[in-house]
């Protein structure tokens, strides 16, 4: 009962945080996302052994430039920054001593490819229109939630055939469906509240969300397995780490700021 009532809370408080900062300003919701991006590499990095600096200079500079929080003119400064902090990563290993030159590369690159970018997409979705838009970010998180409890309530009801056993026994089948028929149902409810998109660019997000939401999770799930962890790590008491909390949209973001771009640029 205890670890029930502590998961409840931290949970209530997380997401109340979450949506103070991207409805407070434009401002607070990237710094949110970015100390988020910081606290996933670490994550990363652990399960993975990777201890480099460097990774975490490369993710801020490419943060930065996504984000768009300098002016234009800082612009070629931060991007030659950034291509001197990946040289750099590559210039430790060549006076390393250790042997595994390219098993620490690979896993730096990794952190950055799942840890970083994923974030870079993040700050960009509420400002595809031009303009803030914290709708855009509100709606989406709200898919990603309706997604993940329909799909864990359908599954401990009446779910009985494994989606993917090997890596996640846990889901399954009936689950999946019924977490995408009640996310459609939510996209209906967010345009009445949220129309700065019309329904079938909801129900697109949707159905996005649906799909590559469980990708995510499944993605997630792999690398701790790979790694042997029950949870990314402990900030959120009852709920594991910042990965933990984030990997729908971890995976989901990339697709969906695509989805919205061409949707604003060839339909709207």
């Amino acid at each position: 009962m205890n670890n029930m009532l502590t998961r409840a809370i931290a949970g209530f408080v997380f997401v109340a945080f979450l949506l103070f900062t991207i409805l407070y300003s434009s401002n607070s919701f990237i710094l949110a996302f970015f100390f988020f991006m910081l606290i996933a590499i670490f994550e990363m990095s652990k399960m993975l052994g990777l201890k480099k600096r460097g990774v975490y200079i490369t993710a801020s500079l490419l943060f930065a430039i996504y984000s768009k929080v300098f002016p234009i003119f800082y612009m070629t400064l931060l991007e030659t920054a950034t291509v001197l902090s990946v040289l750099f990563l590559f210039l430790q290993e060549l006076f390393s001593k250790k042997q595994n030159a390219i098993q620490v590369l690979g896993h730096a690159f990794l952190v950055l490819v799942y840890a970083c970018i994923p974030f870079l997409f993040i700050v960009q979705i509420p400002f595809v229109t031009g303009n803030y838009e914290n709708s855009l970010i509100v709606g989406l998180l709200l898919l990603i939630w309706s997604n993940d409890s329909f799909a864990y309530l359908t599954g401990i009801t009446i779910g009985k055939n494994k989606l993917h056993e090997r890596i996640s026994p846990k889901k399954t089948i009936e689950g999946f469906v019924g977490g995408t028929i009640a996310t459609l149902g939510v996209a209906y409810l967010i345009t009445i509240y949220f129309p700065v998109l019309p329904i079938i660019e909801w129900i697109g997000m949707a159905l996005i969300v649906s799909v590559f939401g469980v990708l995510g999770d499944l993605i997630a799930s792999l690398f701790k397995r790979i790694t042997g962890v029950k949870d990314t790590g402990n900030i959120i008491p009852g709920h594991g780490g910042i990965i933990d909390r984030l990997d729908s949209i971890i995976f989901v973001a990339p697709i969906v700021f695509i989805y919205l771009k061409i949707i604003n640029t060839y339909v709207s």
